[in-house]
């Protein structure tokens, strides 16, 4: 029960996350250099990707249904998934987590090309109700209310950095209609300004889930855990620069990008899987 819920806040995150990070760069990074090329044409993936993301949310719901009554067949009851979205912090921002889901694929499927801002809203408000349901839940009052608010940024950082590199994947097969290195020039200035974000925001929920600038023990449990994301994270920035190096030569080496872009891509997923797996483990507070 415990790897079902793991794997499934990890496809969970990594599509709303992607979902995000696509339309915030596309549309505020990459239009203005399109030009006669027209958009990128991501309507059937981000069906798909809304649609797995319903998927998803729903077996959450199910998953924590079932984790709390301790039985499996808990997580298909209706009336134990009516107490849990009703009677718990979870529950009810979760609903609406799903609504705005929900609502989201219907806009894609009704209208493929919708509003800009329409899609850009909704993904980021279903970034907004994913903060709430992690470990700063057990805080109240205002202090609970601002590491909601931090962790918001974490995500909304973390979700342009990674649906940036997807977007950027995708425009890499149309490289000969666009300047690439103007776009690999103006998106490495804005993911610097994310991974200062990531970075600020990830000490500040250390620092409070830990008690202490890091967990003890260090390297076990939710230490090590938290390790292997700072070292993901560390990869992705080094090759990051790398890619900035390679924007210095005379001739941009656009298969050498590439490769490099999609490794960036899979120590990102790698980070998420180790989020999906802090979320299920005791912070460890400081005593």
């Amino acid at each position: 029960m415990q790897s079902a819920l793991i794997a499934c806040r990890f496809l969970h995150f990594w599509v709303l996350l992607t979902l995000f990070g696509f339309y915030l760069s596309h549309d505020l990074l990459l239009r203005a250099h399109l030009g006669r090329t027209g958009p990128l044409q991501f309507v059937r993936p981000a069906r798909w990707l809304a649609g797995v993301g319903l998927f998803t949310g729903i077996a959450w719901l199910m998953l924590t249904a079932a984790s709390m009554a301790g039985s499996w067949a808990d997580g298909f009851d209706p009336q134990t998934l009516r107490l849990v979205s009703g009677h718990t912090a979870f529950g009810k921002v979760w609903i609406w987590h799903l609504g705005l889901n929900l609502a989201l694929l219907i806009l894609l499927l009704v209208r493929g090309e919708s509003s800009s801002l329409l899609r850009l809203t909704l993904s980021a408000l279903l970034l907004a109700t994913l903060a709430p349901v992690g470990h700063v839940a057990m805080f109240d009052g205002l202090y609970g209310r601002l590491l909601i608010l931090n962790q918001f940024v974490h995500l909304l950082a973390v979700g342009a950095w990674l649906g940036g590199l997807c977007s950027l994947l995708v425009l890499l097969r149309r490289a000969a209609e666009v300047d690439m290195s103007s776009i690999l020039l103006r998106f490495g200035g804005f993911g610097y300004g994310m991974v200062a974000l990531i970075i600020g925001t990830g000490l500040i929920n250390v620092r409070v889930m830990s008690g202490a600038p890091w967990p003890s023990p260090a390297f076990s449990g939710f230490g090590l855990i938290l390790a292997i994301k700072v070292a993901m994270v560390l990869c992705m920035l080094a090759l990051a620069l790398f890619n900035r190096m390679m924007l210095n030569r005379n001739v941009l080496r656009l298969d050498v990008v590439r490769i490099s872009i999609t490794i960036e891509c899979v120590f990102g997923m790698a980070a998420l899987a180790a989020v999906s797996l802090l979320g299920t483990l005791p912070p460890m507070l400081a005593p």
